[in-house]
């Protein structure tokens, strides 16, 4: 199954919504989230190399909704930045004219919820949505004052591709609506297509923008290939290089934003 399905988070927000892409929301309702201590995602060393397992929320990790309803549908990240205001997610997860939001740390009790203002993306996906470029990096803008970064206790540095069989762990949210984050640390891998690869059991709809972290570097995303697998057991990340490095600087100088392209529908069965 990939690990995400245009058609369902287009139906989900609409429906949710009232509304379609093309149509923006008038707001976003307001989502739980948690506002326990973060814990570095890469240094949870008992996670099983097996499968995902449900881990303490992370500040740095939140739950993308799109449009006025309370399922979530992809994964996002923190990111360190001179700006203090940018978040990492796939760039399929993103949809021109649907109010979108983010919950960093989501799970239980309260905290902010953080609106997409603007969205970068690589030219390659406005072109013709190529796998290798399927990353986004967003403007967010809060009502409490502070900094998303502040809010999140810190961001992840933007890092390059990992090496085959560098560790990582993938820290994310099965789509619907609630739960916890699930997480699974394994050795990174090279597919035959040049896409980084990761086994990892119960990577499921929803983990499309999950970090793969480092330390503290986030190094992938689920995405690239199939919108990031079409095995709930494997996943993939577009390649991380100068020209994501790139996107990060135009981000942080400001200015206009780009309209997220329609994403291919999905090639799995």
């Amino acid at each position: 199954m990939a690990k995400f399905t245009v058609a369902a988070v287009v139906l989900a927000a609409a429906t949710a919504a009232c509304t379609f892409p093309g149509t923006t929301t008038s707001g976003a309702a307001a989502h739980p989230v948690s506002a326990a201590p973060s814990s570095s995602a890469a240094a949870v060393s008992a996670l099983s190399q097996a499968g995902a397992e449900s881990v303490t929320p992370d500040r740095r990790v939140g739950a993308l909704f799109l449009g006025d309803t309370t399922t979530h549908t992809c994964s996002g990240s923190v990111l360190a930045s001179a700006s203090a205001d940018l978040i990492l997610t796939a760039a399929h997860c993103l949809l021109d004219g649907v109010d979108t939001t983010f919950v960093p740390g989501f799970g239980a009790g309260a905290g902010d919820t953080w609106h997409v203002s603007t969205v970068y993306l690589d030219s390659r996906w406005l072109a013709e949505q190529d796998p290798e470029a399927d990353y986004a990096i967003v403007r967010v803008t809060g009502d409490s004052g502070a900094s998303l970064m502040s809010a999140a206790g810190g961001g992840l540095a933007l890092g390059s591709a990992p090496a085959t069989g560098t560790p990582v762990t993938v820290t994310g949210y099965p789509m619907g609506e609630g739960g916890s984050p699930l997480a699974c640390r394994g050795a990174a891998e090279s597919s035959p297509l040049g896409f980084p690869s990761l086994a990892c059991a119960g990577l499921t709809d929803g983990f499309s923008g999950a970090p793969w972290v480092s330390d503290s570097t986030v190094t992938g995303l689920v995405g690239g290939l199939d919108g990031g697998g079409c095995d709930d057991d494997v996943s993939y990340s577009p390649n991380f290089d100068d020209r994501i490095a790139r996107l990060l600087a135009r981000a942080e100088a400001g200015g206009p934003g780009d309209a997220a392209p329609s994403a291919p529908g999905s090639d799995c069965s």
